[in-house]
């Protein structure tokens, strides 16, 4: 095996935890570099400033955190999720009336689940807390780094001084604005590109029932705690997920167009308006005053789209997550392609990690991060690409009738004749581990066929009449 090695990891978020976690459990020496005070303190204010504490968490993170070697891991996080079997569509019947509309994401009823964030942080970082070869710095700001030297500086807030630390890896996993990233910049020539959609986003909170049943705890929920709830509105979409206790989480993704004009109305009396025309139902669970209050007050943030090639530099840098990869929300595998980044480094790391005559443990290491780089950075290329593409059938496709018939041929498919590996775009992504970028080619090969398929049955139909 190979020898004990000193790996800091930047970012103490759920990535940079895991990615701790692996490290430690191989025996090294790890430490946790960490801008913020202790996430674990409530008053420790998130990096976009908003309350947000609920994602989606699928089967890709949960087999990164199923081989982290520690089973009490899994355990916490399973107990500690709502499963969400689909979509909830909300509408508008002609009739004016309301109508809701269940899309199950997998004809075989599995779910994605939804996982407080915080509380998964925390627990990530107490099992770290408890392993002696484990230490953390909290308020610590990364401002340079040597990556020939393997040398790194770091600001410390609270004593207004820097320390320099030394180590044989540095693991960046401090988002989307990496410190990591940057210093790596200087070292190798990495393509970057970085892209502001033509959308913002603002959250709100629609609050659990007052007088819920202790004998049917979901009702506490005021709409169905097993989906994720849209109402989409064609160029603009409101979404909600559920909490353990009974709230929603809720954000309204709009164009800053549509933003500028509701933000001009300081009464607000333009938004209940716009909520009551597109998003209906809304204002029924979120009180209209209360609905004002969240658009004013809670900021209005810009989604952004990064990609970057080499993830590392030579033996001594890589970087995982949101610093390798950042991307919009809207296939819900930020967190959980973080997640398979770390399972995928150190499984490569693994493979080279035994000791060969006339290699050292950085030439070896340094053959990994090569090979992590060639073989994720096309994943990660394709699902930032599935999420962009995503925000479209959230809003819009899901009324169509072409795609819910697609849908529903592939889900048939799978279900009747399963041999033929027939799966959905969104099955393949959310339930199964198969890189993203093979996930793309199976999913344009199945349109090809459906294509083809579709065009001898119209042109045999049109034969026979």
């Amino acid at each position: 095996m190979e020898e004990k090695q000193r790996i800091i990891v930047v970012g103490a978020g759920p990535v940079g935890s895991l990615a701790a976690l692996y490290a430690a459990n191989r025996g090294h020496d790890v430490e946790i570099y960490e801008l913020r005070s202790d996430l674990r303190d409530p008053s420790t204010t998130p990096l976009n400033f908003t309350r947000s504490i609920n994602l989606a968490l699928s089967e890709r993170g949960i087999n990164a955190m199923r081989h982290a070697g520690q089973p009490k891991l899994i355990d916490h996080v399973m107990g500690a999720t709502i499963p969400m079997r689909g979509r909830m569509l909300h509408l508008r019947k002609r009739n004016g009336g309301l109508a809701e509309e269940s899309q199950d994401y997998d004809a075989h009823g599995r779910s994605i689940l939804a996982i407080d964030r915080g509380g998964l942080n925390k627990r990530l970082l107490d099992i770290l807390e408890e392993m002696p070869n484990v230490k953390f710095f909290f308020n610590h700001k990364l401002t340079r780094a040597d990556l020939e030297k393997n040398k790194a500086w770091f600001h410390v807030r609270e004593a207004d001084s820097s320390v320099q630390v030394d180590f044989d890896l540095m693991i960046g996993a401090d988002g989307a604005h990496s410190a990591v990233r940057q210093q790596m910049m200087k070292f190798t020539r990495m393509d970057y590109s970085q892209q502001y959609i033509d959308t913002l986003w603002c959250e709100f909170q629609i609050q659990p029932r007052e007088n819920g049943s202790e004998a049917d705890p979901n009702n506490k929920f005021r709409i169905s705690p097993n989906h994720l709830h849209i109402w989409p509105g064609r160029n603009f979409m409101f979404i909600a997920i559920p909490s353990e206790d009974g709230s929603f989480t809720c954000t309204l993704f709009a164009p800053p167009a549509v933003f500028a004009e509701l933000e001009a109305d300081l009464k607000g009396s333009q938004l209940v308006e716009f909520f009551d025309k597109f998003f209906p139902g809304v204002t029924s669970h979120i009180p209209p005053p209360e609905l004002i209050a969240s658009f004013q007050q809670n900021p209005h943030l810009p989604l952004i789209n990064i990609k970057c090639k080499p993830h590392h530099f030579s033996s001594s840098a890589v970087v995982v997550g949101d610093a390798a990869h950042a991307m919009v929300p809207f296939y819900g595998q930020g967190m959980n392609a973080g997640l398979e980044d770390v399972r995928i480094l150190f499984n490569t790391l693994d493979k080279y990690a035994t000791t060969e005559a006339g290699t050292t443990p950085a030439s070896r290491r340094a053959l990994a991060l090569n090979e992590y780089t060639a073989v994720r950075t096309p994943d990660a290329f394709a699902i930032n690409d599935l999420a962009l593409q995503n925000y479209v059938e959230m809003r819009a496709s899901v009324l169509s009738t072409s795609y819910r018939l697609r849908k529903a041929i592939e889900e048939a498919l799978s279900v009747y004749v399963p041999w033929l590996g027939w799966q959905t775009k969104y099955s393949r992504v959310s339930f199964g581990n198969e890189p993203y970028s093979l996930v793309v080619a199976k999913s344009e090969h199945q349109a090809v066929l459906i294509t083809r398929f579709s065009a001898l049955a119209t042109f045999g139909g049109a034969g026979l009449g």
